[in-house]
């Protein structure tokens, strides 16, 4: 007994799960074809200890030996479009194009408008620059101006002096020539 038991524990270490449980259902070993079914066979290979392998062979539906044309599906039955239906969508491919177009025609008024507003900012910077650098050179003007002015006047306050200074001292000289002559 304990011989047919390791025989059976043997035999299920070497059969993949779907041959033991073919083999539960039917005692007779099966053909080398596992599966069979219209245009599907299925054969097992070699077995092997880490599993078995199986090889899933496609019949040609047209056993007729005529391998010349190529099979194609039927394509599907063209319905009959009305008149109203080309309408329809005439006016829905036409209404999309609007949609689209007015879409581009948005998109490119907003760029205008952003250019615009960029151009506007920079003619106001370049204005303010512009004024900015007037006032700062009319100040310097002013400046400089007022700096020549009080130069001129210090040069005629101290040619003044001199001016008297020397009338002065010719007064001296006159007085000393009449006291010593």
């Amino acid at each position: 007994m304990t011989s047919t038991v390791s025989a059976y524990a043997d035999k299920i270490k070497e059969m993949s799960m779907l041959s033991l449980l073919c083999s539960c259902f039917y005692k007779q070993p099966h053909p080398k074809s596992l599966y069979q079914c219209g245009d599907l066979e299925v054969k097992g290979l070699n077995k092997r200890t880490s599993g078995q392998s199986f090889e899933v062979i496609l019949k040609d539906p047209d056993q007729s030996g005529d391998k010349t044309q190529p099979h194609f599906l039927p394509s599907p039955p063209k319905r009959e479009v009305s008149l109203e239906e080309l309408q329809k969508r005439l006016e829905a491919a036409e209404e999309r194009r609007k949609f689209q177009e007015a879409l581009v025609l948005n998109q490119l008024a907003k760029k205008r408008e952003r250019v615009q507003e960029v151009l506007h900012k920079a003619r106001e910077e370049n204005n303010n620059f512009s004024r900015k650098t007037l006032e700062q050179l009319i100040q310097k003007m002013e400046a400089s101006k007022e700096n020549r002015e009080a130069h001129l006047h210090a040069l005629k306050q101290r040619l003044q002096k001199k001016e008297v200074h020397a009338a002065e001292v010719r007064r001296n000289k006159e007085d000393q020539a009449e006291l010593s002559g």
